[in-house]
């Protein structure tokens, strides 16, 4: 080094990299990947038949309409606790906790009896999208549409769980797949303070987005009349 080098403080050697800043998860991405490595693990052992997974996700859709700790049997296998490597607040944890509770039951509901297909797929078909499937051609089967806006016009936790239990029965009854790790984000935001709001425009969103609905067709206008 030369003594202007040296008396100006400067250096030949190359500044060290600064340290890859890797970003947090906010709270709902976290419940996402928290609900999708817990599901895609259950999910393997039912299709492979392991004798652990196929008695755990009997006992975990037993919870499938209920709250999150009413059955103390299902302590330990709904996969919540690896949403404590962060701090909650007491009001965020417990909406946290409820979120995986009912995307996990409901997606052990879901499985039920399907041993050659994945009823959870990451980057699948959202709530909104998987009920549309189950309205045949382009039409809308108002049953079933009514169902769907009986879960968005739930007030309560419980209420809601009740509602999207009856819809995905329906869901499994026709093997429609859809993703339950960005339904628990879903829960999730849908309990905090005006976030109930932004998941129905979330789930009508997707409910759209399958496609143009068909018209109803019109009167059949007799040959030969005027226009």
């Amino acid at each position: 080094m030369s003594a202007d080098q040296r008396g100006s403080g400067a250096s030949t050697d190359a500044p060290a990299p600064a340290p890859v800043q890797t970003e947090p998860l906010s709270a709902a991405a976290l419940i996402n990947e928290t609900v999708h490595s817990h599901v895609s693990r259950l999910q393997w052992g039912y299709r492979e038949d392991r004798s652990e997974a196929v008695a755990a996700v009997a006992r975990i859709r037993r919870g499938a309409g209920k709250p999150a700790g009413e059955i103390p049997d299902l302590w330990g296998l709904i996969g919540a606790e690896a949403l404590y490597v962060r701090g909650w607040r007491e009001e965020d944890a417990e909406r946290a906790e409820s979120a995986v509770h009912m995307a996990v039951t409901l997606w052990a509901l879901h499985q039920q009896g399907h041993h050659t297909a994945d009823m959870h797929v990451k980057d699948g078909p959202g709530l909104g999208k998987a009920v549309r499937r189950l309205m045949p051609d382009a039409t809308i089967d108002e049953p079933i549409r009514k169902r769907f806006v009986r879960a968005g016009t739930a007030t309560s936790v419980d209420a809601l769980a009740t509602r999207l239990r009856e819809l995905v029965v329906l869901l499994r009854r026709d093997d429609i797949a859809m993703d339950y790790g960005k339904l628990a984000s879903q829960l999730y935001v849908w309990q905090r303070p005006g976030g109930r709001a932004e998941v129905h425009r979330a789930w009508g969103r997707s409910f759209h987005s399958h496609g143009p609905v068909k018209p109803e067709p019109g009167p059949v206008k007799p040959e030969g009349d005027a226009p």
